[in-house]
């Protein structure tokens, strides 16, 4: 077999795995999803590099001791960030893949057979500690739904022209702040800040009182672009290495007061969150599928060929303290989005601007065609007029002090699917 066929061979429904675990329909880690961290353990703390597979997570770094790993770095899994691993480039990636596929598959020994190797290394993802899977160098935002954004302008503009000129043009972003995105866990304080009231002449400084969610995802950068070469729409998803779940957490009070005329600032930049396993776009091809029609069609650098929108169904829950069930408050997806990941990345580099390995793009709030399709408190409750009820009682417009907000996302296959685990954190109050 040839490397093409080696690589399909790692997306076959039919493939199984002897771990047990990873042939739940319901699982988020399959055999065909093998998705990249970064773990450390009760046995073990080093922050090393890990693959999801089930219930457990491989140790690359053991498994590369172990002989059973080739890849063209030494110890490079031993690690506490995957970038020197995405540095080596896609078709080390896919090499990786390959090999762990055969080893974890059903009818291979190697390891299956040998409970010593078995032992060293496979840890059980119960007893370990997952990490931010990347050094950021850099993080931008997208804004490009086209529901969010027309929910937003009807919002607070004219509800007949809710999208600016420039919208339907490009995907507009922002640069945000890479040094607090933070991994699924890490609790988030609420953010204090100006607060303009409608009642007072001159802003108060206090805590929000319009704390949000924006369901995203993002992609990271698995090969950058020297300063002045921009990256083609048609070769964008080369330099992508996969994707996570993001929460770029909002204060709404905040940045209404600030946005103008530069844009969010501090509203933002107190924590965003994301999943800590990477989906590489090769788990993700199955489930690849057509964009929006763009009208008017992009101008020539923004356009591409074929299906770049993918099939990833997407949920928040929300628990209440002291309530011990969360209540599902939004049902969307991916392929819903405007702009694609490859037209964001073309356009971010048109200009000349450089990217890095490990580089995070936000996709922007993902919003549906239905009510309970949409992405932000701001939008499901209509800016507060709308109360959300809980499972348990009680109602919500914003989050509240303890809450605890949670992505999921995954893509249906035959049989399994291909999910991306939580995005989770927990609201502490601001500091007095």
């Amino acid at each position: 077999m040839n490397a093409v066929n080696d690589l399909q061979a790692t997306l076959d429904a039919s493939r199984k795995s002897w771990i047990e675990s990873a042939n739940d329909p319901a699982g988020d880690f399959p055999i065909q999803n093998l998705p990249f961290g970064i773990f450390s353990d009760r046995g073990n703390d080093a922050r090393r590099v890990g693959v999801a597979i089930g219930d457990q997570i491989v140790d690359l770094a053991a498994l590369q001791a172990a002989g059973l790993l080739n890849v063209p770095a030494h110890n490079v899994f031993a690690r506490d960030a995957l970038n020197d691993f995405i540095a080596l480039g896609r078709d080390v990636w896919r090499s990786v893949r390959i090999q762990l596929s055969q080893l974890l598959a059903r009818d291979t020994a190697t390891l299956r057979d040998d409970a010593a190797l078995r032992a060293k290394v496979l840890v059980r993802a119960a007893d370990a500690r997952l990490h931010l899977p990347v050094q950021i160098p850099g993080y931008t935002d997208f804004y490009s739904s086209k529901e969010h954004a027309t929910n937003v302008g009807a919002m607070f503009r004219d509800p007949k022209n809710a999208l600016l000129p420039n919208w339907s043009e490009m995907p507009i972003g922002y640069n945000g702040r890479a040094s607090s995105v933070v991994v699924s866990g890490t609790p988030v304080r609420r953010p204090n800040g100006q607060l303009k009231l409608p009642d007072q002449e001159r802003p108060v400084f206090g805590a929000s009182r319009k704390l949000d969610i924006e369901l995203e995802t993002g992609f990271i950068i698995g090969g950058g672009n020297a300063l002045g070469e921009p990256i083609a729409c048609e070769d964008a998803e080369a330099h992508i290495f996969g994707m996570v779940l993001l929460n770029d957490w909002s204060a709404r009070d905040i940045q209404q007061w600030e946005y103008v005329p530069l844009g969010p600032f501090n509203a933002k930049t107190f924590a965003t969150t994301i999943s800590p396993w990477v989906v590489t776009l090769d788990a993700l091809e199955p489930f690849r599928v057509a964009q929006p029609v763009q009208e008017p069609e992009p101008l020539a650098y923004l356009r591409h060929r074929g299906k770049h929108a993918f099939d990833i169904h997407l949920e928040v829950t929300l628990r209440a303290q002291p309530a011990r069930q969360a209540s599902t408050i939004a049902r969307t997806n991916f392929k819903y989005m405007y702009w694609t990941m490859a037209q964001q990345l073309a356009h971010h580099t048109v200009a000349g601007c450089n990217t890095r390995v490990g580089d995070l793009m936000g996709s922007g709030t993902i919003s549906g065609p239905t009510e309970d399709s949409y992405g932000s408190l701001l939008e499901l409750t209509w800016n507060g007029k709308k109360p959300l009820a809980l499972k348990e009682g009680g109602t919500r417009t914003f989050i509240e002090d303890g809450d605890e907000l949670t992505l999921v996302g995954w893509c249906q296959g035959d049989g399994y699917r291909v999910g991306f685990g939580a995005c989770a954190g927990q609201i502490l109050p601001a500091r007095g």
